[in-house]
């Protein structure tokens, strides 16, 4: 990546940030903070947006429990939501195009599924990730937990991401879910990286965690070689039916906060400010911009939920001086050298 030469090195890549160093910047004064990261993302990044669309392509009936999501079976008699099948391919492509001809240049696409099983859904998926890349789209998939097998197979179909949140720190991770460890994340997440498919890759805040855990977060993130190429920034939609319904709403300076530290621990990533948009200001936003975000879900619906109105997107952004990033056909190529990548690969074959 060139580094914009108006900005001295400031910031260098780092995967030994502690937990307290972390601590320190969510401390510092609020506009200094944002200053500091602002002068962090000049200095990687130029002024443009990513517009990503993101649908639900099997809904509900998941076998996990985490308490923030209305798409768990062991919800859904309070939540209402039914589970759905795997819809067909052909719709898929045709809402990916509906998403290209409306700017977007990432497309993402989410199984409500604890695990990928072989055999004619995952055959499915595969198609439509040949089809949306065969677009020029960016191909993003969230599908459960991944084996070595498919990852490398998501890979050939030409997938350029695979989602896959961590949610929280290792300290608070049990009080939001039981029914997958943080292992089991960190082991998917080795397997797409093995695969040579560039992670996005984040957590939600506002589910009753304290800073620290946010720190913590982002000190597994950063630890990460390559960092995370995407880093998605929720804020909890705290959903009726769900054992988080009735949180508090984010505070809109946590949040800026949020990704003001996110930009600075992590300089390269794309920062994603995902879920909980739709209940933000314009002036929110506009912070969060400033505070290092570059990207945002474009669309009227986040998986299940409601998402901001594409058009007062596009007009916010044009508003801010800033610009939507257009659609590139370049393949993804992440920045782990072959040595590490072959130790890496190394590593996760012997932890399988």
């Amino acid at each position: 990546m060139t580094l914009n030469p108006q900005f001295a090195e400031i910031a260098p890549i780092r995967h030994d940030w502690t937990v307290e160093e972390i601590e320190a910047l969510f401390a510092l004064p609020l506009l200094d903070l944002v200053h500091r990261a602002q002068c962090v993302h000049r200095q990687y990044h130029d002024d443009t947006i990513q517009l990503a669309s993101l649908l639900s392509i099997k809904t509900g009936g998941c076998a996990e429990d985490c308490g923030y999501c209305p798409q768990s079976a062991h919800h859904a008699k309070k939540t209402g939501q039914a589970k759905e099948q795997l819809i067909d391919v052909d719709y898929v492509l045709s809402r990916a195009q509906i998403a290209k001809e409306a700017g977007a240049s990432r497309f993402c696409m989410g199984a409500a599924w604890r695990s990928v099983r072989d055999g004619k859904e995952f055959d499915s998926v595969v198609d439509m990730v040949k089809g949306v890349t065969g677009m020029g789209l960016e191909a993003c998939v969230t599908l459960g937990m991944l084996q070595p097998h498919q990852a490398r197979r998501l890979a050939e179909a030409g997938l350029h991401s695979y989602n896959h949140n961590l949610d929280t720190s290792p300290e608070y991770y049990g009080e939001i879910v039981s029914t997958r460890t943080y292992q089991e994340r960190l082991d998917t997440l080795g397997y797409v990286r093995a695969a040579g498919i560039s992670l996005c890759c984040g957590g939600i805040i506002g589910m009753g965690e304290k800073e620290f855990d946010r720190a913590s977060l982002l000190r597994v993130l950063s630890e990460m070689n390559p960092h995370p190429e995407s880093v998605p920034v929720n804020a909890l939609v705290a959903v009726r039916g769900t054992p988080m319904e009735g949180r508090p709403a984010v505070d809109a300076f946590d949040m800026v906060r949020m990704i003001a530290v996110t930009r600075i621990v992590m300089p390269r990533a794309r920062v994603r400010l995902s879920a909980g948009r739709s209940e933000m200001s314009a002036e929110t936003q506009a912070l969060c911009f400033m505070a290092g975000a570059n990207s945002i879900f474009y669309g009227e619906k986040l998986l299940t939920t409601s998402n901001n109105d594409a058009a007062q997107d596009r007009a916010l952004i044009a508003r801010l001086g800033l610009n939507v990033q257009e659609i590139t056909e370049t393949p993804f190529h992440h920045d782990l050298d072959e040595s590490a990548r072959v130790e890496q690969i190394a590593e996760v074959s012997a932890a399988s």
